[in-house]
């Protein structure tokens, strides 16, 4: 039996961070009721395919059925602006876990969306201005933080009242690092052995050799043993032009699945196929 089979959820959000969530809860065996607003999920309009991922299998109802979904919920996720869920007309149950996803906490009614969050968390120091090509904060800061904090209120029972930050959780993705970093820019191509290397067909190779170890014998196969004392330093020319000579395939035939942490940079429909 799924772990949250029997438990009812009443999804009240829109967008990204709260239907992704729900639909995690979902996926767990819970049983998911959306509840829309007048004229639906602004996310059916603006991204149809999104919405259809994130809410299939759903019950979707309109907002003149909310008390009667609520009533039922033993969790209840809202993403409104502080404030304004507790002067809505509802009624939840005695023992209601109500989860609130903000993008600030309970005391800051400002509007954000996903890159506002990153960007007062300090996630995007080290790339501006380049942008990130997944919503971290709408998905793992606020949509898996939501469920870490309701599946832990579920196993304490009783009623809770759970706030999440998109931007606190996002900073504590990276306050470990306010304690120093092992070298400068490790993260974001400061390591010949930790960055992303191009090859001859356009395609691109991912080289997380950190260890000395995977490194050694990645020097190996390549059959460059003079690269071995270079392994930290922030680029390696040769390198960068010895893996533009062959095509991603070549590359992988050689070293995937050997010691040496080298993987493809996938499209998304290839990564899908994959069942990643």
């Amino acid at each position: 039996m799924p772990a949250l089979a029997g438990v009812t959820v009443a999804d009240l959000t829109r967008n990204l961070p709260g239907p992704f969530a729900s639909r995690e809860l979902q996926r767990l065996g819970a049983r998911v009721v959306k509840i829309e607003p007048r004229g639906g999920d602004p996310m059916k309009a603006a991204a149809p395919g999104w919405y259809a991922a994130l809410n299939e299998g759903k019950e979707i109802v309109d907002w003149n059925s909310r008390n009667e979904a609520l009533a039922e919920a033993r969790v209840v996720l809202e993403g409104f602006r502080p404030g304004v869920f507790e002067g809505l007309d509802v009624q939840t149950r005695p023992d209601a876990i109500v989860c609130s996803i903000t993008g600030f906490g309970a005391d800051s009614r400002q509007a954000g969306h996903d890159l506002n969050y990153l960007g007062y968390a300090g996630v995007l120091a080290d790339t501006a201005p380049a942008m990130p090509p997944v919503q971290i904060a709408d998905l793992a800061a606020g949509g898996q933080m939501a469920v870490i904090e309701i599946l832990a209120a579920l196993i304490e029972g009783g009623p809770k009242r759970i706030v999440v930050s998109m931007t606190d959780a996002a900073h504590r993705f990276v306050a470990h690092r306010l304690a120093g970093d092992p070298s400068p820019r490790l993260l974001t191509g400061g390591a010949a052995c930790y960055r992303i290397y191009e090859t001859a067909d356009g395609r691109h190779l991912t080289v997380a050799a950190l260890e000395p170890k995977f490194w050694l014998r990645l020097c190996d196969l390549l059959g460059r043993p003079d690269l071995e004392p270079r392994q930290f330093e922030p680029e390696l020319p040769e390198l960068a032009a010895l893996f533009k000579t062959k095509p991603l395939r070549d590359w992988l035939d050689l070293l995937e699945g050997e010691e040496t942490c080298v993987g493809p940079v996938l499209s998304l429909r290839e990564a899908g196929s994959r069942g990643a």
